[in-house]
């Protein structure tokens, strides 16, 4: 139903600017069922789950959110902090009880300024994040919407 893991933090960036990065987290819960951001919201923060699942979302005309992708352990949620306007493209909640690191974007983003090897490292983080995410709407509203077993991969 779902597409395979998102690439997560570990796997994406080196040991030392994952750990600059971790020094800057604050250790966050939220209780199944909480909104952690709604679609076209301000995005001004992300998370990397420690523990717990987020399900992402998408809005629907006349319909409940369509759900997109459950994410867990070491997944990054939220990238749209990372690029102009800077405005939620999905929702996301806690699917489940839910452990993470969440980071002050502004800050992150002007690190990223002042590194060029953490941006570059970061940017492409995140975009092999948004284009997993990608493919995975694609596939889930496949499932959803098109003919039986369009969305099959």
């Amino acid at each position: 139903m779902f597409a395979p893991p998102s690439p997560s933090m570990p796997r994406a960036l080196p040991a030392e600017q994952r750990e600059r990065l971790l020094s800057t987290a604050r250790e966050v819960s939220f209780p199944q069922g909480a909104r952690l951001f709604e679609e076209g919201g301000r995005a001004d923060r992300f998370w990397v789950i420690r523990t717990g699942t987020v399900e992402l979302d998408m809005r629907v005309p006349g319909r409940r959110p369509a759900a997109i992708e459950r994410l867990g352990h070491n997944e990054l949620v939220g990238w749209s902090w990372l690029f102009t306007p800077h405005v939620w493209h999905l929702g996301a909640e806690a699917a489940t009880p839910v452990r993470a690191y969440e980071f002050d974007a502004p800050a992150v983003l002007d690190m990223c300024r002042e590194d060029a090897a953490l941006g570059r490292d970061v940017t492409q983080w995140v975009g092999n994040v948004v284009a997993h995410r990608l493919h995975a709407a694609r596939v889930r509203l496949l499932d959803l919407y098109g003919p039986y077993g369009a969305g099959t991969v």
